[in-house]
């Protein structure tokens, strides 16, 4: 039986697409099913899939080109970020185990290190420190915080030391399936959705699985809740948009619209979904299991 991982880069490149076209299109081994750039968090999401051996070089490969191309020390985005390559998480999906997924989170990170001199931290389910497993931990106060604190042992990588000049650090990670989803709001107030967002996510007493952040979208003048959902049949996309529209009314104001970032599996879908989160497109594309 054919073991097939998804493969979910993040890279720090939303708004030049001749550069974001050139770091996909180096990914050889792997099949891309999806890509989605955003100008304002400054990012571009790929979605991969394909074996053990072809994800891992796929994502050594995107990752060289990132290095080539990209200065973490110029970026700007509103997205969190501790690299050129943020995070690269890797999933099971089909004939494959949780233990397939951590062996090449682990063999990637050293990959990394060997070949560019690029330090890794490990999350999710590959962590080797308890608290890593949460990646926002890892994550925390970005990569100019991370610089300022490269010598504190508690913030020493998993694999190599330091930083890489050009493309400070990146998280290597698996996990089972995750949801971005973001919704966007009819108000220029960042405060609200800040507010908002703290008050659906799981760490501040919220709903189970969700992680959430507020941010202000430049390009567009309006807010929006950037929302990942952890565990889809525990708390479903439904659940969450609920929770978000009945805040947004205890503010007064109105979602405008909302997006998956990457795809979902079958099991996160339901009927009229387009139109329920105002979704601005959803097709069978969207469906990891169309893929399978």
């Amino acid at each position: 039986m054919t073991k097939i991982i998804e493969c979910v880069p993040n890279f720090s490149e939303g708004r030049d697409e001749a550069i974001i076209d050139e770091i996909v299109e180096s990914i050889k081994t792997a099949k891309v099913v999806d890509l989605h750039s955003d100008p304002d968090h400054n990012r571009s999401v790929v979605t991969m899939l394909g074996s053990p051996e072809g994800v891992r070089q796929a994502a050594v490969d995107m990752t060289e080109r990132a290095i080539q191309l990209l200065n973490i020390n110029e970026h700007t985005g509103i997205h969190p970020y501790i690299g050129t390559v943020d995070v690269i998480p890797f999933i099971p999906v089909k004939n494959a185990t949780m233990k397939d997924a951590i062996m090449l989170a682990h063999e990637v990170g050293n990959d990394l290190w060997q070949k560019f001199k690029l330090p890794a931290y490990f999350y999710g389910e590959a962590a080797k420190i308890t608290e890593r497993k949460d990646l926002p931990y890892v994550r925390k106060g970005g990569y100019l915080a991370l610089k300022e604190e490269r010598k504190d042992p508690r913030r020493k990588p998993d694999v190599g030391t330091g930083l890489h000049q050009n493309a400070g650090a990146v998280a290597v990670g698996a996990r089972n399936f995750l949801i971005a989803f973001n919704v966007n709001l009819d108000t220029t107030e960042e405060d609200i959705a800040i507010s908002i967002a703290k008050a659906i996510r799981e760490k501040d007493g919220g709903l189970p699985g969700v992680r959430a952040l507020g941010l202000f979208l430049e390009s567009r003048d309006i807010s929006q809740i950037s929302i990942n959902i952890t565990d889809h049949i525990e708390t479903s996309l439904k659940v969450v948009y609920d929770e978000v529209v009945s805040w947004a009314k205890e503010y007064k104001v109105k979602t405008l619209e909302s997006e998956i970032v990457g795809l979902i599996p079958a099991s996160a879908a339901f009927p009229g979904m387009k139109e329920y989160l105002k979704l601005g497109s959803l097709d069978k594309s969207k469906i990891l299991d169309n893929y399978l």
